[in-house]
């Protein structure tokens, strides 16, 4: 029996990047099934919020087919289109964080991976649906509503990269650039069958960026649907900025590539006896045994970090974050929603010392990170201890028959973010009844290209991107 040739729509971003070269497609015929794939399913999943005009795109498709005629593109993914999530800075279309005083703002100028990917003559589509203030674990707001999983669009894709994985995930695009500041583009990719990276802190410099809620735990990362396809997006993104010193640290970090072909991996399967769904850990554990036969040494084990701070002060992170913010910009306040305001009151009530204890607590996780990488070079986890749940509820209030907060769901991507290691989330085998899953690797500071080429390996072992949605 042949195999269906895939629809224009469902070409990567390597194959469309071949294609190109060899001159047997153009990015203006991409640029139209992509459009047209927009119009057919974005209705259902509010994926993409706020498109670009189409005859910027056409304009912008015609010139980069022009350049790959006289074969000289502006780098490997010129002329692929992607989106941009909505708290990124965008010069041609609105950037609203999900908030409602921000409907109409346009700001002077792109963030720098924005600038970035337009210069590498990226067809970018349009900005790309995020929970208010990027603050939850679902993607949802006051302005824009609910974006819903493609893999069921009664439930969420997660969040707070929810659009941008949703996008990708039904074909809207073959790439996206998120954020993720507490696993904001990890779990959304389990949640969908996707791979993202959230970068080393400074690997992806940033220069012009909203108010970081998150002290420096945000990062901008990208999602695709392989492997080679992130790594197309990661190249051209990556790279130090003199506006942003933390890109130097990682820009002048190199790999130790003697590790790569034998690795010590430390499996965790949950952290301090939290619960995970089984079909979760059971997808997880069939991915350990993937990596252990690819001839890495695997042990299961618990994670020997303290990390009390994240019940402790996580969630004065961003009461602070608001408080301070509100403060800069009162009139951010307009339609906020009320949680929000809450949560900024909190934090005006905390004093100083608190913000002095929760950096200081930082910095010592960050030191006993790199002792850790010592002895060991890569930890395995899953990216999210939740299925998808109901896209309207902000998170899962049980899991495996027991009850959880607000973060029950995320327990295993905040800290990362708070040490600011690297790590990238694989597909692992769906649940039953078709939901993905998926596993995060996380390696020490400065080793993004190191989980992208384990992270190949293991995609050539257990592929991944023939799963389509049914749309």
């Amino acid at each position: 029996m042949t195999t269906p040739r895939p629809a224009l729509w469902q070409l990567g971003a390597t194959e469309l990047a071949r294609r190109y070269r060899d001159g047997a497609l153009s990015p203006v015929a991409v640029l139209e099934a992509c459009l047209a794939r927009i119009e057919s399913v974005n209705p259902l999943l509010n994926a993409i919020v706020t498109p670009r005009a189409r005859e910027w795109l056409l304009t912008e498709a015609g010139a980069s087919a022009a350049r790959h005629a006289e074969g000289a593109p502006l780098s490997a993914i010129d002329g692929v289109p992607l989106t941009i999530k909505d708290n990124v800075l965008t010069r041609d279309v609105p950037t609203t964080w999900g908030c409602p005083a921000l409907a109409a703002y346009l700001p002077d100028a792109d963030e720098l991976p924005v600038a970035r990917v337009r210069a590498a003559g990226a067809l970018i589509l349009g900005k790309t649906n995020c929970p208010e203030f990027t603050l939850e674990g679902y993607t949802s707001n006051p302005l824009f509503g609910t974006t819903r999983n493609p893999w069921q669009a009664a439930l969420t894709p997660g969040g707070s990269s929810g659009g941008a994985v949703a996008g990708v995930a039904a074909g809207l695009s073959p790439l996206a650039l998120g954020t993720d500041g507490g696993g904001s583009i990890r779990r959304p990719a389990s949640h969908c069958g996707l791979v993202g990276l959230k970068p080393s802190i400074g690997a992806v410099a940033r220069e012009r960026t909203l108010p970081p809620l998150l002290l420096d735990f945000e990062v901008v990362g990208p999602i695709a649907r392989t492997v080679p396809d992130l790594r197309m997006l990661y190249d051209v993104v990556r790279g130090p900025s003199a506006a942003d010193r933390r890109s130097w640290a990682a820009h002048a970090l190199r790999e130790d590539r003697s590790m790569r072909d034998r690795l010590r991996v430390l499996y965790v399967a949950t952290l301090d006896a939290a619960p995970v769904d089984p079909a979760i850990r059971a997808s997880c554990e069939a991915a350990a045994r993937t990596l252990r036969e690819l001839g890495h040494d695997l042990v299961e084990g618990s994670l020997p970090l303290d990390l009390g701070f994240m019940t402790d002060s996580w969630p004065i992170i961003g009461q602070m974050g608001l408080s301070w913010m509100f403060s800069r910009q009162p009139s951010w306040r307009d339609g906020a929603s009320a949680r929000f305001l809450e949560m900024a009151a909190q934090g005006d009530a905390l004093p100083a010392a608190r913000l002095w204890d929760v950096l200081e607590t930082v910095e010592q996780l960050r030191r006993d990170c790199a002792s850790l990488f010592e002895s060991v070079d890569l930890i395995m986890t899953p990216a999210t201890a939740a299925l998808p749940w109901p896209a309207q509820e902000p998170y899962p209030k049980v899991i495996d028959g027991r009850q959880v907060g607000p973060r029950g769901h995320a327990v295993f991507t905040g800290w990362v973010n708070a040490a600011g290691l690297p790590a990238l989330a694989l597909p692992s085998a769906p649940a039953p009844g078709g939901l993905p899953t998926g596993f995060q690797l996380i390696g020490p500071y400065g080793a993004d290209r190191l989980l992208l080429d384990i992270g190949e390996r293991y995609e050539a072992a257990a592929p991944w991107a023939h799963r389509w949605p049914a749309l």
